[in-house]
C-alpha cells in the first residue's frame, strides 16, 4: 500500500473551483474518449445519508463511471493483462467542500485492487497539516507532495501553450499569468485542494512497480488537470450548478457517442 497527499494550490475561491472542478471535468472526459477507449458515465445522481470525513459531510451528488483504459496503462500490463483488467469502475461521492472516489477492477482484481482518493478543499495555501485527520500509523506513511501548476515540468505530448498558467491571463477576473517561484504569495484569493490517493495492487512480482506508477499517473493528472482548470477560467467563471448539471447531462450524449467511433484520444502511457 502506498499513500501520498498531493496539495495543489489554486488562485481562486472555494466556491468557484465547485464550478470550475466540474466544468472541466465534464470537458476532460470528452478529450479522453474516443476509438472504443474513455469514460462511460452510468450514473450521476443525488446522494444522502452517507457519511464521510469522520461523519462531517453526508449528503451531495453521486457518480459511477467505468473507464475503457487499454493505451493508456503501460505496455507490460498490456502484455500480461487479461481484456477484463483494462476496464476500471469509479464511483465518487462529491459532498462539497470534501469528496470521495473509489476506484476498482471488479472484473479481474476484485478486492486486490483499489484506488482510495479523498480531496478536501479549503482556504490557504496548504498549511493544514492533516487536513484528512489521519491516524497515527497512517500519516507515518503519508508523503506529502506540491504540485505548482506553473513551475512542475510537465511531459512534451501533455503541453499545450493555451493551457500555460505561465502564460495566462483571465479578462473576466485579470488573475495569472502565475510566475515565479511561490507565486500564490502574491495571490488572493488562494486555495488548496488536499488529494489524499491510497493505492493497493495485490499482485506478486508487480506490486511495487504499479503502485509507484498509479502514484505518478495521478501526479501527471492532478498537474494537467488543474493547469486546465485555472487557464480555462474565462470558459467556467460566472456558471451556476444549474448551468453545470445541464452541461454533464450533455457531456453524457456525447461521451457515448465520441466512445464508439473516431481514433483514441487524450492521455496515453509511454
Amino acid at each position: 500500500m502506498l499513500i501520498k497527499e498531493f496539495r495543489v494550490i489554486l488562485p481562486l475561491t472555494v466556491e468557484e473551483y465547485q464550478v470550475a472542478q466540474l466544468f472541466s471535468v465534464a470537458e476532460a472526459s470528452k478529450n479522453e474518449t474516443g476509438g472504443g477507449e474513455g469514460v462511460e458515465v452510468q450514473k450521476n445522481e443525488p446522494f444522502d445519508n452517507h457519511p464521510l470525513l469522520g461523519n462531517r459531510f453526508s449528503s451531495g451528488q453521486y457518480t459511477y463511471k467505468i473507464y475503457h483504459l487499454k493505451s493508456k496503462v503501460p505496455s507490460y500490463i498490456r502484455l500480461l493483462a487479461p481484456e477484463g483488467l483494462l476496464e476500471v469502475h469509479e464511483e465518487a461521492w462529491n459532498a462539497y467542500p470534501y469528496c470521495r472516489t473509489i476506484i476498482s477492477n471488479p472484473g479481474y482484481m476484485k478486492e486486490a485492487f483499489h484506488i482510495t482518493i479523498e480531496t478536501l478543499h479549503a482556504l490557504g495555501d496548504g498549511d493544514l497539516q492533516n487536513a484528512h485527520e489521519l491516524p497515527g500509523d497512517k500519516l507515518k506513511q503519508r508523503e506529502v507532495v506540491i504540485i505548482d501548476i506553473s513551475n512542475d515540468p510537465v511531459k512534451n505530448s501533455d503541453y499545450k501553450p493555451d493551457e500555460d498558467p505561465t502564460k495566462f491571463k483571465s479578462e473576466k477576473t485579470g488573475r495569472g499569468p502565475l510566475q515565479g517561484p511561490q507565486w500564490w504569495k502574491k495571490c488572493d484569493p488562494i486555495m488548496t485542494c488536499y488529494k489524499l490517493v491510497t493505492c493497493e495492487f495485490k499482485w506478486f512480482g508487480l506490486q511495487t512497480r504499479v503502485e509507484k506508477f498509479i502514484q505518478d499517473v495521478e501526479r501527471r493528472l492532478f498537474t494537467n488537470f488543474h493547469r486546465q482548470v485555472f487557464c480555462w477560467m474565462d470558459r467556467w467563471h460566472g456558471m451556476t450548478m444549474e448551468d453545470i448539471r445541464r452541461l454533464e447531462d450533455k457531456t453524457k450524449v456525447e461521451l457515448d457517442q465520441q466512445r464508439k467511433v473516431g481514433d483514441v484520444r487524450g492521455t496515453k502511457s509511454e
